[in-house]
């Protein structure tokens, strides 16, 4: 997969503008009219094999827009720093990235307030309030951080996203001229308190 990714990024000429890459489409999640980049090409709809904890396979400030919906959850928290990192090295002035994962502030107030009906059962069937907990946070181990507001902000941040960064509901956005009607309606409801926190930033320039 890295060998793949280098081959794409210094040798492989660019698709045509605008370049809209979805990271992590899996099976069922493939969105027609952008660039799907995943790890397994076996299990996955993919246009690009690679692996997203190793560089992304663009060049410096090709992409005009990212999405990445319940995947950066998957990676280690470790490599998230770097993550971003590259989103951002890849991004052009003023490309955006929208973002999602499960909703650590709404876990922790539904948690807190004893709400065990927010929680779903999977993967595991628990009853409890702190078995359902630990299946949205940790899911079975599958999950390797939790994601709040404020880390996400910290991460875009340190990475250079210095100014347009907003939280959004799910089927929300401030940039409808990339995340158009069609990506928004494959995002769950929008409810109260959401199970997923997105955040959207787009890159100074």
């Amino acid at each position: 997969m890295r060998l793949n990714g280098m081959v794409h990024r210094h040798l492989r000429s660019q698709p045509p503008d605008p370049l809209r890459v979805h990271l992590g489409p899996g099976q069922n999640n493939y969105l027609d009219g952008w660039l799907n980049v995943d790890a397994n090409f076996i299990t996955a709809r993919t246009d690009i094999w690679a692996d997203l904890r190793e560089k992304l396979p663009f060049r410096d400030a090709t992409v005009d827009a990212f999405y990445s919906h319940h995947v950066i959850e998957h990676l280690p928290d470790s490599l998230l720093p770097f993550h971003f990192g590259e989103l951002f090295r890849c991004l052009r002035s003023g490309g955006a990235i929208r973002m999602g994962g499960p909703n650590g502030d709404s876990a922790i107030r539904k948690f807190v307030e004893g709400d065990a009906a927010w929680f779903s059962d999977f993967p595991d069937p628990h009853a409890s309030l702190g078995g359902r907990f630990a299946n949205f946070l940790l899911c079975r181990g599958e999950h390797l951080t939790i994601l709040t507001e404020s880390y996400l902000r910290e991460l875009l941040r340190a990475a250079g996203f210095v100014g347009d960064v907003r939280v959004r509901l799910p089927r929300e956005t401030g940039q409808p001229e990339r995340f158009d009607s069609a990506l928004l309606a494959t995002e769950e409801t929008p409810e109260a308190t959401p199970h997923t926190l997105i955040i959207e930033a787009v890159k100074p320039g």
